[in-house]
């Protein structure tokens, strides 16, 4: 599967979700559930995926997680939240940066509408 076509999958998923459950619940719960979701529709999921920093030939540990990471492919990073600022987003480009992945979204779930809190982001460039 490429990218995109997870990515179709993943915010199928999410939407449906939001759907069920409605806004506000803690991020963990989202994170548990979309995760299941995910697995169900066939994808393989890692769930807190450390991201050490490598510079110079060292690693650091920096204690950053992703959420989930899809298929080894795409990284999500989940909210709940009223609204994302833009550190929100800069953590999502941080860690593609670090993984050298392409995509990923930061997936808030505490938007009103699931549509208003989906940000694609592409390693390099950020997109509504």
């Amino acid at each position: 599967m490429s990218e995109n076509e997870i990515g179709k999958t993943v915010v199928d998923c999410a939407v449906k979700l939001h759907m069920e459950l409605g806004p506000g619940l803690l991020e963990s719960v989202y994170e548990v559930l979309l995760a299941h979701r995910l697995e169900k529709a066939g994808l393989q999921i890692v769930r807190q995926v450390h991201i050490p920093i490598k510079f110079d030939g060292i690693l650091f540990d920096e204690g950053f997680r992703a959420d989930l990471i899809v298929e080894g492919k795409v990284l999500l990073e989940l909210k709940s939240v009223e609204h994302v600022s833009n550190a929100h987003k800069k953590q999502v480009l941080t860690y593609l940066k670090l993984t050298g992945m392409k995509l990923g979204y930061l997936l808030n779930f505490g938007e009103s509408l699931m549509k208003d809190g989906i940000t694609r982001v592409l390693n390099g460039y950020l997109e509504k």
